[in-house]
């Protein structure tokens, strides 16, 4: 079952700027998919779309089953956009209480799963130290962390290694592939073709708001 299925996708800014032109493609549960094109090719756009953070000039498909724009499935989605921010003065452990609230967490879970989850991406110790004394690789982590939150069908990442040193990326695949093998579906976007042929079930390339190819890494090479 297709988790993400989109066909024909447009979008055109002021000034008859087209950030996208007619993708299409589709994201199967239980696998990890990954967008890959140079920066500026599209790929937040289409995140971003998907997200509802930003409207479609014409889009036509469905995610888990709904509607794209559908605000009750977003609720089973887990979301990291590109160059998050955090308030400074929260701490690790507030930071997730804040969002797992928004994301509709019950009281009773919210304490168990900030714990667990901060655990997972190591950063225990620093639950209780205020994020503008995180490292990049730490805010990383713990964006990933807040996507998770809501114990999410679908993942969508935006970059998610981004600023993470060699040690760390290779902890976040780690962790990206366990998550696919516990059945969760994960769309990964990224301008670095090294961390997505590592993990990735299939690709798509985008250039120029296209997508040009997609498929196995292997079919792709």
């Amino acid at each position: 079952m297709a988790v993400i299925q989109i066909q024909d996708v447009e979008k055109v800014y002021r000034g008859k700027v087209h950030a996208l032109r007619g993708v299409s493609l589709d994201v199967q549960e239980g696998e990890i998919y990954g967008l890959l094109g140079p920066n500026g090719a599209g790929k937040s756009t289409l995140v971003k779309i998907l997200m509802t953070v930003i409207h479609a000039s014409t889009i036509s498909g469905t995610m888990l089953g709904k509607p794209i724009g559908h605000c009750k499935t977003l609720e089973d989605v887990g979301y990291l956009p590109e160059h998050h921010r955090f308030p400074y003065y929260l701490t690790g452990k507030q930071v997730l209480h804040h969002y797992g609230a928004l994301s509709r967490v019950s009281r009773n879970d919210l304490k168990q799963r900030s714990s667990s989850l901060l655990s997972r991406l190591g950063l225990a110790g620093w639950e209780n130290k205020k994020v503008g004394t995180y490292s990049k690789g730490m805010l990383q982590r713990l964006g990933i962390a807040q996507a998770l939150m809501n114990n999410p069908k679908l993942l969508v990442l935006d970059e998610p290694t981004d600023g993470v040193d060699p040690v760390g990326r290779r902890e976040i695949r780690d962790l990206l592939i366990e998550l696919r093998d516990e059945g969760r579906a994960i769309f990964l976007n990224s301008h670095l073709l090294s961390e997505l042929e590592m993990v990735c079930n299939r690709v798509a390339i985008m250039v120029k708001g296209k997508v040009t190819k997609q498929g196995t890494i292997d079919s792709l090479t």
